[in-house]
């Protein structure tokens, strides 16, 4: 079996609020492996963002431990902690989350600039990722210029410029119509048949059953955890 890219063990997270102390993830045990293909669901208010945010080392758990590619975050310096989550992990947004006054292709580039790479290496990295995701002839173009599905590409090219072991992707297709989001789909699939693990937050069942596992979140907790095509 492959090793564990991510493993939790009795996870939690608490927010204060006006009303008190609101436990959004409680006590929440996960591993995912090398190479596999996860979809979160669960609905509004389930814990699975709070999760994502937590995978993603955008936030810190209350209580537990997270291991990530080995090592626990929960025992991380602010510094280590940007260092591992650059170098293993690549992000896809919703929103796409791209720079309107610069080209796709430095758009592509720019998490390798906060990893000190030489400008050529950065723009021919991103060029070929651009290509990659067949968008190479749209290199100089600015975003507005392209299609939301286009950006979404566009996005994952970003995602995938420092060679990650891990994408995090938060609802990918939600501002896509159904045609373009099989395309992005299709897209992942060939990502993860590289041998890149894929874990991605969606709402709808349709998006989800092109992942391998499913895991359904409810208040703070993981209710299901089946793989695609078998019952919860």
């Amino acid at each position: 079996m492959a090793a564990s890219v991510i493993r939790v063990a009795s996870l939690g997270k608490s927010y204060q609020t006006a009303a008190g102390e609101f436990p959004a993830l409680r006590g929440v045990d996960l591993d995912i492996a090398a190479g596999e293909y996860v979809a979160i669901m669960g609905p509004s208010g389930s814990g699975k963002s709070t999760f994502m945010n937590l995978l993603g080392c955008l936030d810190t758990p209350s209580a537990g431990d997270y291991f990530l590619a080995g090592e626990n975050v929960a025992q991380m310096s602010k510094d280590a902690l940007a260092q591992l989550r650059n170098r293993t992990i690549g992000f896809v947004f919703q929103g796409f989350n791209l720079l309107p006054r610069m080209s796709l292709q430095d758009n592509v580039a720019l998490p390798l600039v906060y990893a000190n790479v030489d400008k050529e290496t950065r723009r021919a990295r991103a060029r070929v990722l651009l290509e990659r995701v067949g968008l190479g002839q749209y290199a100089e173009s600015l975003p507005n210029r392209i299609s939301g599905g286009q950006q979404q590409r566009v996005a994952i090219a970003r995602a995938l410029v420092n060679e990650p072991r891990l994408i995090l992707a938060d609802e990918p297709t939600g501002n896509l119509d159904s045609h373009t989001s099989e395309e992005i789909m299709r897209l992942f699939g060939e990502l993860n048949a590289d041998g890149i693990t894929i874990v991605l937050v969606t709402h709808e069942p349709d998006i989800a059953a092109h992942a391998s596992r499913q895991v359904r979140f409810l208040d703070g907790h993981i209710v299901s955890d089946h793989l695609t095509g078998e019952q919860p």
